[in-house]
C-alpha cells in the first residue's frame, strides 16, 4: 500500500495531498497549522508530501532520508514548473505558425 500512495504521489501530487488528508493524520502530525499544507496544495505539492513524510519518519527530526526526499521533491516540483512554462511557449509559438525548433 505504501508503494502504491508513492506512485500515485508521483503521479498526480495533489490528489494523493487529498487523499492523506481525508483518510490520516499524517499532515496533521507534520504541520502545526493548515496554512501550510494549503499553501504547498497550490504551489508545490509534491514537496508538501515529502516535508510530511520526513517529519513523520524522523519523529520530528531531520534525518538523511527525510532531507533526500525533501531535496529531491523540490527539484522535481520546480522542474515541473520549468517544463510547463516551456511546453506552453512551445505551444504559443506553434500557433503563431513559426516554429522554432
Amino acid at each position: 500500500m505504501p508503494c502504491l500512495l508513492g506512485c500515485l504521489a508521483l503521479a498526480m501530487p495533489r490528489l494523493a495531498l487529498v487523499l492523506v488528508w481525508l483518510t490520516s493524520d499524517y499532515l496533521g502530525r507534520a504541520y502545526q497549522t493548515v496554512l501550510w499544507p494549503v499553501l504547498g496544495f497550490f504551489f508545490l505539492p509534491l514537496t508538501t508530501l515529502a516535508y510530511a513524510f520526513a517529519m513523520n519518519y524522523g519523529g520530528h527530526r531531520w534525518t538523511p532520508v527525510g532531507t533526500a526526499a525533501v531535496v529531491t521533491a523540490v527539484l522535481v516540483d520546480l522542474g515541473l514548473f520549468r517544463t510547463g512554462a516551456k511546453s506552453r511557449k512551445q505551444r504559443q509559438i506553434t500557433v503563431k505558425g513559426t516554429r522554432v525548433g
